[in-house]
């Protein structure tokens, strides 16, 4: 993914009002470029075939998150890039907007949720790690990012993750890969919340220093208040987003993989849909057939 950094709070800010209201996706009522598809058969598949008995698909998502998995609680509207790649994974099962149950999981128990086979699969700024895997199956991965650092407007004494010092307070997600990178490779104290938006709170309340998480997350909350929140430095990490799904299902993962493979204009349509007014380009990441 090629990165073009939004240097100033004013173009965040110009940015923000295309990043939180163009994002919707095909639940939003705007042209989505996938189609449901028909008769859909996969032989050797449990979580398919529990998804047909059930005639719907629950899918663990983010709702906080600006661009990527945002529910608007006026409207009760999801839009984000990764809400779109759940409709469109969707869509390749067989499977319409209205079909989709949708389920709001904090980082910490995404696992468990897939595991105890309480959702067919999640998609929600889920970074593939060798940990994870013990545990669950990642179809893709479908977008690729780092980690990056957010703090208040007015704070000139973090300008990168080089100044992360042990009076600095750092707050990410429970469970999260940005905060055990905090707590194994940095002298700032870690503080954790369930979800992003409540460690945004902090650093607004002064509570906290910084947020860490990934760079397209916080990009969102900074597009969202840009007189009081920044982004700085460079991103300090890979993180490779992927689709969870439950351990072993082979050929349910390799649906998912083949139809990312061969969607990329849709992909590309899905970034541009919900990211393009970010300044960031999105390259598809090849998939990673494990």
């Amino acid at each position: 993914m090629k990165k073009r950094r939004i240097t100033s709070l004013a173009a965040v800010g110009a940015a923000a009002a295309l990043v939180l209201a163009g994002c919707a996706g095909g639940g939003g009522g705007g042209d989505q470029p996938w189609e449901v598809a028909d008769d859909v058969e996969l032989e050797g598949s449990p979580t398919l075939d529990a998804i047909q008995a059930r005639g719907s698909i629950v899918i663990g998502v983010k709702e906080d998150q600006p661009g990527l998995g945002y529910l608007d609680a006026a409207t009760g509207e999801r839009s984000g890039f990764d809400v779109d790649i759940a409709r469109w994974m969707a869509a390749e099962l067989g499977f319409d907007e209205d079909q989709i149950e949708y389920s709001a999981i904090p980082s910490a128990n995404r696992e468990q949720e897939l595991v105890n086979g309480n959702i067919d699969m999640y998609v929600g700024t889920y970074s593939i790690t060798d940990d994870r895997k013990e545990q669950i199956d990642f179809a893709g991965p479908y977008a690729i990012t780092g980690q990056g650092l957010l703090v208040s407007a007015d704070n000139d004494t973090i300008q990168s993750d080089e100044d992360l010092t042990s009076d600095v307070t750092v707050c990410s997600a429970t469970g999260s890969t940005p905060i055990q990178n905090i707590r194994d490779n940095y002298d700032a104290t870690p503080m954790e919340y369930d979800t992003y938006s409540q460690c945004i709170a902090q650093v607004e309340d002064g509570g906290a220093d910084a947020v860490t998480t990934d760079e397209l997350i916080l990009l969102g909350y900074a597009a969202q208040s840009p007189d009081t929140l920044q982004i700085v430095g460079e991103p300090f990490s890979e993180e490779l987003y992927g689709i969870g799904v439950p351990k072993g299902d082979d050929a349910f993962r390799e649906f998912l993989n083949d139809a990312l493979e061969n969607g990329g204009d849709i992909w590309t349509a899905i970034w541009d849909n919900n990211l393009g007014a970010t300044g960031i380009e999105g390259d598809q990441p090849a998939v990673d057939r494990y």
